[in-house]
């Protein structure tokens, strides 16, 4: 029996109004919400995901944007034909949001407690005390710990998970029928996306309400919608059940989201792209608008808008299943072939040799600044990076990752320990000493736009990483050589003149990885290089990365917390909790059979397209790095925990195969044998 409708969306049109042709961020969409479900927006960025969501809460930016048609009907009534003042009684009362950034969605000047006691004072005729009890009741419900000691702090106590519980609780203080959710895991771990999506699932159960979910990741429409639309330039080109669309994607550009996905089945070729860019909106479109970016297209493609085919409970948008328009079969059914990419073999050969490298940074209090503490960001970290290797680190922000990749190029100082490169410690040398080696050591960062001058031409940013001698008397030959950098990454010569905001997020990526190549390095940092693009530009990216490491014999420490980018990347697997390495080995060893409870627990709450039931196997937060706990230092989140994780730190455990755990469920008894219980 199906639910009845509560939102119904018909020909929605919201453009960004100009002098000359208007840009149609939103073209005339049609899409229905059953009361109790959750309804996933899936595409690229740029294709109007988020417009449309704030198009249905009358919050487009105006007078830059506007609605040009359509209607939006919650359970029958217009919201286009209210006035403002009737809109107002509609948000947050009726139809609540949750927005992709917290940090920004809340006021840095307010309590916690005055925030969520604005919505309820706004929408009930509540007495201060009722509004305490109702926001710490809130606190409690979206599983937020000691409620009235957070009623009072502010957003900047408080992690990214928790501030967006904090969202999430203003969202249901006026108890919504419709909860919109624009990506409200994107910035945050799989540990922590999986508790805050198993807490929408809860919420929806117990309240009844509708979720409009907008999203990227296809492992989280898998584990959260019940009907998906995949949304493209603008248009919605197919819509369907779950499990129907996961079975069978329809629309050309819905199979290339899929195949665009890293994997271990893909290590041995090379990941899907879709070609090009999506096309800008203030255009009159004549054809199919992913025509210029489908394989499968044909001449008609381009001169013939598709019309929506629905059949079976599902529809899309494309000529391919038009049964008035004459395709060819073999079109349709053509399978796209992935060229194939043998997988590096790394030598024997130390690139790099980490023994106890510890980076503590001082905390100072006090007019006279004194030390009264520090924050441990690593702590004692034992790592090997191999000549051709890729060497992955993952774990949870804050963990102490990327301060391991700066304490390694010597980026910040280093407390203790050693960092060896071609038999030298690095840390032990001085600032002279260290300058040839830079050039051998290079760093992707995770921003690409930020790690760039943005007063520099892509020459200049370029220029700047090769050595000042090498070309000194031959400027064309370095002219040559900045060209066939970037065209090595996939870029065409003449963009050299440019500067960077004229380019987009995967563009800027390739630029940041031509100007690692200048300088012909060994080793190169990847600090989560691909986690704010989309699937496709991320494919781009991996193979080029695994095209470089295949032509120069590099070695990289990758640096994600992207399971399905290890998979497809890695030789070898570490995994970091709270500044120290509590498991490495083999990718087969650490992905395939996980020892350490942390790591077990960071594979379950990775979505998958396979597992349609979300797992959430760790609770609570990372420590604070300043105070950890006495112990084994997960010994708080641990399923496993006994009496002796509390006193003391575990051992390093070397298992079959040199694949290594500090864990006391495998600690060495007298007889040379490990508990394995």
């Amino acid at each position: 029996m199906t639910s009845p409708v509560l939102l119904e969306v018909k020909g929605l049109k919201t453009w960004f109004l100009s002098k000359e042709q208007p840009f149609k961020a939103v073209d005339g969409i049609d899409f229905s919400i059953q009361q109790g479900e959750t309804f996933a927006l899936l595409g690229e960025s740029g294709c109007g995901k988020s417009i449309s969501a704030l198009s249905l809460l009358r919050l487009n930016p105006y007078p830059a944007s506007k609605i040009v048609a359509g209607e939006i009907n919650l359970n029958g009534l217009d919201l286009l034909k209210l006035s403002e003042a009737e809109m107002e009684s509609v948000r947050g009362r009726r139809v609540a949001m949750i927005f992709q950034e917290p940090q920004s969605s809340l006021n840095p000047v307010l309590t916690i407690g005055q925030q969520i006691g604005e919505t309820l004072r706004w929408h009930f005729k509540l007495s201060p005390q009722e509004i305490q009890q109702r926001s710490l009741k809130l606190l409690d419900s979206v599983g937020i710990p000691d409620p009235i000691r957070r009623l009072k702090e502010y957003p900047h106590q408080m992690s990214g998970g928790m501030k967006q519980r904090v969202m999430i609780a203003m969202a249901l203080a006026g108890e919504p029928e419709l909860l919109i959710a624009d990506e409200p895991t994107t910035a945050l771990d799989v540990t922590i996306q999986a508790q805050i999506l198993d807490l929408l699932k809860q919420i929806q159960r117990d309240t009844g309400m509708a979720i409009l979910l907008i999203t990227h990741d296809l492992g989280v429409a898998a584990q959260m919608a019940d009907h998906i639309a995949v949304m493209y330039a603008g248009q919605i080109v197919e819509q369907a059940d779950r499990q129907s669309f996961f079975a069978n994607p329809q629309h050309p550009y819905a199979k290339k989201l899929f195949e665009a996905l890293p994997s271990e089945q893909k290590r041995d070729q090379r990941l899907t792209v879709i070609k090009g860019n999506v096309p800008p909106l203030n255009q009159t479109f004549i054809g199919c608008r992913f025509a210029d970016r489908c394989d499968l297209a044909w001449d008609h493609c381009h001169q013939h808008e598709p019309s929506w085919i629905a059949t079976n409970e599902r529809g899309v948008r494309c000529h391919l299943y038009d049964p008035t328009v004459t395709a060819s079969a073999e079109n349709l059914l053509k399978p796209s072939h992935a060229s194939h990419l043998s997988d590096v073999v790394p030598s024997q050969i130390h690139a790099l040799d980490i023994r106890g490298l510890k980076v503590h940074f001082p905390i100072r209090k006090g007019i006279l600044q004194r030390q009264v503490g520090q924050v441990k960001a690593v702590d004692g970290v034992n790592l090997t990076l191999h000549n051709a290797e890729t060497l992955a680190l993952v774990g949870e922000s804050g963990c102490g990752k990327t301060t391991v990749g700066k304490g390694i190029l010597q980026l910040v100082e280093v407390t203790a320990g050693e960092v060896r490169f071609q038999g030298k410690v690095l840390n032990r040398l001085s600032q002279r000493q260290l300058k040839p080696y830079r050039g051998q050591l290079q760093i992707i960062f995770q921003d690409p736009f930020s790690s760039m001058n943005p007063r520099m031409t892509i020459e200049q940013v370029i220029d700047e990483a090769i050595s000042a001698s090498k070309f000194r008397k031959e400027p064309a030959a370095k002219t040559k050589y900045i060209d066939s950098l970037l065209e090595r990454v996939g870029l065409r010569a003449d963009i050299r003149h440019r500067y960077p905001h004229e380019f987009s997020g995967g563009q800027r990526q390739r630029i940041c990885i031509a100007r690692a190549l200048a300088t012909e390095p060994e080793v190169i940092v990847c600090d989560e290089p691909t986690s704010a693009l989309d699937v496709s530009v991320q494919a781009q990216i991996l193979n080029l990365l695994r095209d470089i490491q295949h032509e120069f014999g590099l070695s990289f420490l990758f640096i994600t917390h992207n399971i399905g980018v290890v998979d497809y990347l890695a030789h070898r697997v570490a995994v970091m909790y709270l500044g120290r390495i509590v498991e490495q080995g083999t990718r087969q060893q650490v992905l395939d059979a996980p020892k350490h409870p942390y790591t077990q627990a960071l594979l379950a709450a990775v979505p998958d397209l396979n597992k349609q039931e979300l797992q959430v196997a760790v609770r609570g937060e990372l420590p604070s790095p300043a105070n950890p706990p006495a112990g084994c230092h997960f010994h708080q989140r641990c399923q496993h925990v006994m009496p002796i994780c509390h006193e003391n730190y575990p051992p390093l455990t070397v298992l079959e195969n040199g694949h290594q755990v500090n864990c006391f469920l495998y600690e060495e008894n007298e007889y040379g044998s490990t508990n394995t219980n």
